[in-house]
């Protein structure tokens, strides 16, 4: 009695071994362009809170310049304050701890010098300047 011929379909071992070493070595080259977007988001998120900060500031001293005739930056009190320097509450400091409050201003004397331990933005009420109160890439010195 013959059987019928049937040819067997299917992938080897060996076959098997190659796609999957070939899928390694791809996985290998590309996980380490992704390991870097949480930090460039970060970099990314303060920039902007910086510059919506900084517009604020700055459209404030226009606003005082041309109502009063006399251009002053805001005090450190105005800044927190909702309505007056900025629409909304302060943006948090992606770089700055949890634990740490999230609207924070200290007041700052050097651009780049960090103040205490508390994050959040430092502001110089004298000359305007904000930057970051924290130094996780070094964006105190934006």
């Amino acid at each position: 009695m013959k059987f019928p011929k049937t040819s067997n379909r299917g992938f080897t071992l060996i076959e098997l071994v190659i796609i999957i070493v070939i899928l390694g070595i791809l996985a290998a080259v590309a996980i380490p362009r992704y390991t870097n977007i949480t930090d460039e988001a970060r970099e990314a998120s303060a920039r902007a809170a910086l510059g919506g900060l900084r517009s604020g500031v700055a459209i404030f001293y226009a606003t005082q310049a041309v109502q009063t005739g006399i251009a002053a930056w805001p005090a450190q009190v105005d800044l927190a304050t909702i309505g007056t320097v900025m629409e909304h509450s302060i943006p948090a400091n992606p770089f700055q701890l949890e634990a740490n409050a999230p609207d924070s201003i200290v007041t700052g004397v050097v651009k780049g010098t960090i103040v205490g331990a508390r994050g959040g933005w430092a502001y110089n009420a004298a000359t305007g300047e904000l930057w970051p109160n924290t130094s996780g890439s070094g964006e105190n010195n934006w």
